[in-house]
Parts: structure tokens; sequence; C-alpha cells
């Protein structure tokens, strides 16, 4: 997430997400517009004829299975962080299932490799482990996820690539197994980097540097390598055309097929939260404006980051008359959404939207303190306002023992 994600939301884009109906939305509510989703499908798809690239659904960042439908036309698969986004991905989206995972248990390395297209182990000895397990001829595909020990990520939460990350392996560390065990790559069928997050092409051009420097050795034979996630590319003004030309150069040059696996970018800007307004206090000239929804329930990222998420028709604190902080409905006491201005004086029972709620957002909520999770919609042109779920006390219930 950035620091302030919406102001790149084209004046088109925003007059889509205005025609979503919020006063018939149950509340709080993340709907998901349809025809969104699918232009950023699009661009993906183009990306992909133009480059020679598979490009991936991470469903880290976005797993709502109602669109997935719509989103296996144009994508190749799907690339999950463990066994259940995995069984997710064989139920409801198919094509390429794609694997990676810290560390695997025995029992579910066993279970993904029935399904998978490709296992991604982090480390050496993850490696040396699944092989021995899996035996000599694995179903899945296997990969290796590397620390080219090189990133521009500003935010030390979101760096794979920090000092002492336990994310990929670095070349001294693959050295050392290496001189340990000779033999342990060749099984390898690809190598897999992350370094990323919302970032341009030319952030991926130095970080392919930096990996072909450490690494490049390693790839004559494999067949495909993985540029991991992060990558803007349905963002306005991303430079499509750098990333194309390096994905082009890289295939031809290396001979091997090239993964991208972005999550964010295939749900920016295509999603809302529909909330309530449940109270307004007046805390001693700071109006305060209670929420049927929450931070750290809903929009963890918010915390998180920290960030300011935008609303539909608000501006900054002071930029309309109106002013006043939203604060969410758990009893976290800095369960604060953030300070924002309103044209017109907030009324109890209004509906406020906020803006770019799809990726990051339904795969993070909590029934912390017994908030209910928001309700789940899509929306089309031509369909209108769908209802996928609604969510009640028994899923509060049945997450706990």
């Amino acid at each position: 997430m950035s620091q302030d994600p919406t102001p790149a939301l084209s004046a088109q884009s925003l007059r889509q997400l205005a025609r979503i109906p919020a006063e018939r939305v149950a509340s709080p509510g993340f709907v998901i517009h349809l025809d969104r989703l699918e232009q950023n499908c699009q661009l993906l798809a183009d990306v992909a004829a133009q480059s020679g690239a598979k490009v991936l659904l991470a469903l880290k960042g976005f797993a709502c299975h109602a669109t997935f439908p719509l989103i296996r036309k144009y994508l190749a698969g799907t690339t999950s962080s463990g066994l259940h986004e995995a069984l997710l991905a064989q139920e409801f989206f198919g094509n390429e299932i794609h694997v990676y995972c810290p560390a695997f248990k025995a029992q579910e390395l066993t279970e993904i490799d029935g399904f998978a297209h490709s296992i991604v182990y982090n480390s050496p000895g993850q490696l040396r482990q699944g092989l021995r397990q899996l035996g000599n001829q694995p179903r899945a595909e296997i990969g290796l996820r590397v620390n080219p020990e090189y990133s521009e990520v500003e935010t030390a939460l979101y760096d794979p690539c920090a000092p002492d990350s336990r994310l990929g392996t670095t070349r001294k560390a693959l050295d050392a197994a290496l001189a340990a065990e000779p033999t342990l790559l060749e099984s390898l069928d690809g190598l897999h980097f992350h370094a990323l997050c919302e970032q341009d092409a030319d952030t991926l051009e130095r970080t392919v540097q930096h990996f072909e420097a450490a690494f490049g050795e390693f790839i004559g034979g494999l067949k495909w390598v993985n540029f991991g996630g992060g990558h803007h590319i349905t963002r306005p003004g991303y430079d499509v055309a750098r990333l194309v030309a390096l994905v082009q150069r890289f295939r031809q040059q290396h001979q091997v097929e090239v993964y991208l696996e972005p999550g964010e970018a295939i749900a920016l800007h295509t999603g809302v939260l529909v909330v309530t307004v449940l109270d307004i206090i007046d805390a001693g000239g700071q109006q305060l404006a209670l929420l049927d929804s929450s931070a750290t329930c809903h929009m963890p990222d918010v915390l998180e980051m920290p960030y300011r998420p935008n609303i539909l028709g608000a501006g900054q604190a002071g930029d309309y008359p109106n002013n006043y902080r939203l604060g969410g409905l758990s009893c976290l006491a800095g369960d604060v959404i953030g300070d924002f201005s309103f044209p017109q004086p907030l009324k109890i029972g209004q509906r406020l939207t906020f803006l770019d709620m799809s990726h990051y957002t339904m795969v993070k909520t909590t029934t912390f303190n017994g908030v209910p999770l928001p309700s789940i919609n899509t929306y089309s042109e031509a369909d209108g306002l769908q209802e996928v779920k609604r969510f009640g006390y028994p899923e509060y219930r049945e997450r706990l023992s």
C-alpha cells in the first residue's frame, strides 16, 4: 500500500465507481466493480501477449473467488502462499497453480504436489527436504526463491529484500549449500525473486540487473524465471512499453519463460467499501464520526502502513468547511481511519464510500472484538448491484472454540 494510493485514479474511473448505488449495499460492504476489474485484466492480457510473459493472480492480494470466472479468461493462473490459497485456486480458478511458502509442512507439501503446477522453496534446506520427501520425480515443477539483495521499497514492513530478510536465498547462502551438496540444483526448473512493492518498470529493470549479476549463471537450462509481484502495471502512467521490452529481452537472452504475479495490480481501483455513520461526537473542538466499519478489522493497512484512504466526494482536512476524524467500531483506542473534510456536514445514517478497497482488504479482514465482516458485492453496468455474501454471527462463532 502507498501513502496516498488514490490520486492516480482517473476521472473516468471515479465516474464509474460513483455509479455504484451505495444506499443499496448491506453496510459495511465491499463492492467490486466488475467492469473496472475486466479493464485491468484486459491490460494484463495485452502485456502477456506483447511480452510473452505469463501473468498470474497473486491470491495474497486479492482472492474474491466470485470474480474468478472473469479473471481466468485473461490470466494464466494463480500464485498461492500455502496450502489453503492453493486449494482455493484449485476449486475456483484452475489453470496453472503456483505455490510458494517460506516453509512447507511435510503433510501439506505432499497434498500440494498432487495438483500444483510449481512449488517454489524458500531455502536450500527446504528444497533439499522437499526433494527427499517427494522423490526425484515430483509431479510439480520445482523452483527456488532467491534474494537479489536489492530493493527500492521504502516501507520496511513491505520490503521482501530488507537486510536479514527471511524471504529468499542469498547468493552467499546458496554457495554454502552447493559447497556441501553440489547436485542440489540438478532438479530445479525455475528461479523466483520478489523485490517490488507498488513500483514501475524502471525499478524492475534495475532489480533484474542485480538478479542476473547474482544468479545469472544458474539460469541456463531452466524452464522459467518468476519476476514476483509488486508490479503496478494497471496504475495510470505505468511504463508498460518498458516492461514489455524488458521481458522480451530477458526471454530471448536466457531462453526461459517469464512469470509475473501481481495481486494489487489486478484489483487496483476496482472496488469500494461502503460504510455508515453511526454517531457524531464533539470532542472539544474535534468532530468525531463513528462508523459501522473498522480500520483494524476491515482495512488494517491503514494502521500497518500507515496510510489514509480516500473517500468519494471528500477531501483532506481543511479542503472543505466540515472536518471530521473518522473512527472505527472496535474498542481498540487507535482504531482511527484518519481526518477528512466534506462539503456538507455529515449526518447519522449517511453512507460514505472509501475508494480502492479491493486489494489487501477482504483478504485481511478479521472479526476482532466481534465486529461483523463486511458484505461482499459486485457491480457492473450490465447487471447492476449483486450481493455475493452477507456475514453475521456464525462467521465469528465458527472461527473460535
